[in-house]
């Protein structure tokens, strides 16, 4: 049987947090990573989704790979923001304006830390677990042997 029911966009399920499979179950305990900073709250997910069932830690040290993707983004972060401050501000070599974006960036970038490591593990399962329309009578992916 058919789901009739929409397939939620792919991106917006990744910034919201979703599961990839179904793309409506959430990923973590808590919605807002600044509750706490603790690591043990930034990473509070359930075993499995609550929607579908995907199981969200596929296999032992599944998790090590984000560090990759939490890298990728610390570097799109930082290049967006050098083009925004070359455009805005500019960038001379007179004065310590570079300086000033560094000091920023690098603000920027620990201020963002606990969403960027969050989103790091969305995108990286997005990256294994493909959606699945008939998520509600299929078997979640699974790698363990």
């Amino acid at each position: 049987m058919e789901n009739n029911k929409p397939a939620p966009n792919y991106i917006l399920s990744i910034f919201k947090m979703k599961c990839p499979r179904c793309r409506r179950g959430k990923m973590f305990q808590d919605a807002n990573p600044y509750k706490s900073l603790k690591l043990s709250h930034i990473f509070n997910m359930p075993d499995t989704c609550p929607e579908c069932g995907q199981k969200y830690d596929l296999e032992t040290g599944f998790w090590y790979g984000t560090g990759y993707v939490s890298y990728a983004l610390a570097v799109a972060i930082s290049v967006a923001t050098f083009i925004a401050w070359w455009v805005l501000i500019g960038i001379s070599v007179d004065d310590n304006r570079i300086f000033w974006w560094l000091g920023l960036n690098c603000l920027l970038l620990v201020v963002l830390q606990p969403w960027m490591m969050r989103l790091s593990r969305v995108i990286y399962l997005y990256f294994f677990v493909s959606y699945d329309p008939n998520y509600e009578t299929t078997k979640p992916t699974q790698f363990d042997a």
